[in-house]
Formats: structure tokens, sequence, C-alpha cells
């Protein structure tokens, strides 16, 4: 553990402003060379001994100011991580997204965890998005006894790749194999620019955000890439018990349209809500599963009267249980 993590002043102001603050963590040199992830933070108010840590999807990083507030108002210290390889952490020498295994993200993870619990929080709660999604229930289901965690909210999580039977069943594992032993391969990957437009200020959408990281038209992957989900998401199927109370959310449909249209701010144009459904009713433990009618993949980036609702069941879950007894 790197103690100089552990001090506050060691904290700088961050890009978004408005009392967000950061902290680079730095940890031992990957295949790539140098590695950091970036801890982003903005603290309630009012004292408070209550946290929530949020981690990213693909093709992402943490932009989301509302989503702050909003924990922030209901007492919680707020946390987020751009991990390694994505946002605030990216360094030129590297392929944005590029991991060869789900548990390198472990590092950050419990290293931003611990240094959570050392700033006095004692109830704090994992948050990711698609595959910070995937990421956090492998963490959860890897950690059954932490006591750095205490709940886990999956806000449309990345437990299935979004292709027919024969690509899903046939094709990735041929992919993941290959990618044992030529990771750095690159392949096509991803997702229709039109998912960004939904979400982008100058398109469609009511967001600002870096179109360098995260753009509209995505890079190739590695092989390793793809074996690195194939195997979370093997694990997820296999293990599938979870030991902390788990809220999983997902829109009420897929949008596969070609071509731009409306329909791409009502539903979700990245994942197949059914596979999350089929797999997020497989979790084991006390797992709640509730769909948002029309809302966005990112849920939390729908229009404003779905977003209010998805924030609504949030903290009703978390209301129900943690704090009627912490």
């Amino acid at each position: 553990m790197q103690e100089e993590h552990f001090k506050n002043n060691n904290y700088t102001s961050d890009l978004l402003g408005n009392g967000f603050e950061k902290l680079i963590l730095h940890f031992p040199d990957d295949y790539e060379g140098k590695v950091i992830a970036t801890l982003i933070r903005k603290c309630a108010e009012k004292d408070s001994q209550k946290a929530i840590l949020y981690i990213h999807g693909f093709n992402d990083y943490f932009f989301q100011k509302e989503m702050a507030q909003k924990f922030n108002d209901q007492g919680y210290n707020f946390y987020a991580l751009d991990l390694r390889k994505y946002g605030r952490s990216y360094l030129s020498h590297q392929k944005f997204n590029n991991v060869r295994s789900i548990r390198e993200y472990d590092e950050e993870l419990n290293l931003a965890l611990q240094i959570i619990k050392s700033e006095n929080n004692n109830q704090v709660l994992l948050m990711g998005h698609s595959n910070g999604g995937l990421i956090t229930t492998n963490f959860a289901m890897n950690h059954l006894n932490s006591t750095l965690f205490h709940g886990l909210i999956g806000n449309s999580p990345f437990y299935e790749f979004n292709l027919n039977y024969l690509e899903r069943s046939i094709g990735i594992p041929i992919l993941s194999f290959l990618g044992k032993y030529f990771p750095d391969t690159p392949i096509s990957g991803g997702f229709s620019e039109n998912y960004g437009y939904s979400l982008q200020k100058d398109k469609h959408g009511e967001w600002d955000y870096s179109l360098i990281w995260k753009p509209y038209n995505i890079q190739k992957v590695n092989l390793g890439f793809i074996r690195a989900i194939h195997k979370a998401q093997k694990n997820c199927r296999q293990k599938q018990i979870l030991a902390v109370p788990t809220l999983i959310l997902h829109s009420s449909q897929t949008i596969s349209e070609k071509h731009w249209s409306d329909k791409f701010k009502e539903g979700d144009a990245v994942l197949n809500i059914h596979h999350i459904k089929k797999y997020a009713h497989k979790l084991q433990g006390k797992v709640t599963v509730t769909e948002i009618k029309n809302g966005l993949h990112d849920l939390i980036l729908s229009k404003k009267p779905i977003r209010e609702k998805v924030y609504k069941v949030i903290f009703d879950w978390i209301n129900t249980n943690f704090n009627k007894t912490h």
C-alpha cells in the first residue's frame, strides 16, 4: 500500500471544477509500461461516513456531475475511478481500453476502497456501468468476505456480448482462445456511433464530455480485451453468488436501428436487455432487478423524467437495504 495516497492534501482540483478533486494512483508497470488510475471525489456538504465508488464503462470516463450531486444530496461522499487506460488515466504510450484480464483493475479498486475507508467512510457502495458493471460484479464475487464495500449497483452491466447466437457461442470463444496467444492483435469492436449521438450536446443529447476520451467511433480493440471480457463473463456465470445487497438496472428495450432515429433516445443501443435480464436473474443473494422504461444504455444519462425515476429506484433501494440499519 502506498502511504502517500492516504494524505488528503495529495488531492488536486479536477477538470470538472465545482468541488471535484482528483488523486493520481500509481501502480507497477505492465506490458505497455507506466500505469496510473485516477480517483475523483466530491464530498457531501455535511460530514458523512457513507460513500459510493462509481466505475465507468467501456469507451468512457467519469463526467456525470449530476450523478455525483444526487448522491451528495443524499448524504453520500461521491467517488469515481477513471480506470487505467481510460480518460484522465490514459497515457500516450498506451492503447485506450487495453486490458488482458479484468483482474488487472483489482489494483485500483482495492486501493481506491482502502483510501475511501481511510477517509472515515464505513458504509461504501460499489456502482458500475456497462463494462464497469461487469468489473464490479466480478470484484464482488471474487471478494465475498471483503469489509471494504457493502452493496452493489449495476447500471446496464455488460454480462454478454450483443451478438447473435452463433457469434456468442462459437465466435467469441474462438477469439478468446486466440487472445491468449495473440493479445495485441486488433479486431473491430464497439457499437454504433448513434449511441454517442444520443448523448452528446452537439448532436441529439444533452451532455457535454470529451470526444477524445469518449469518441463516437471506437477504435479497434485487441484480442486480449475480448479474452478478458469473455473470461469475466464466464466467471460471473460460474460463481453467481453475491454476498452484499445488489441492484441491477436495465432499459425496457434494445435499439438495433442502423441509422439515426429518435428511437436511440428511448432504449439501450449498446447491449441486449434480454441478456442483462437473463444473467441478472441468475445471480444468487439479495438481488433486485429493475427495468427502467425507455432508459438509455447509461440509464442516468436518459431524458430527465426517466433518469429521475432511476435515481428514485436507487435511493429507495438504498434506504430499504442500508439506511434503516446503519
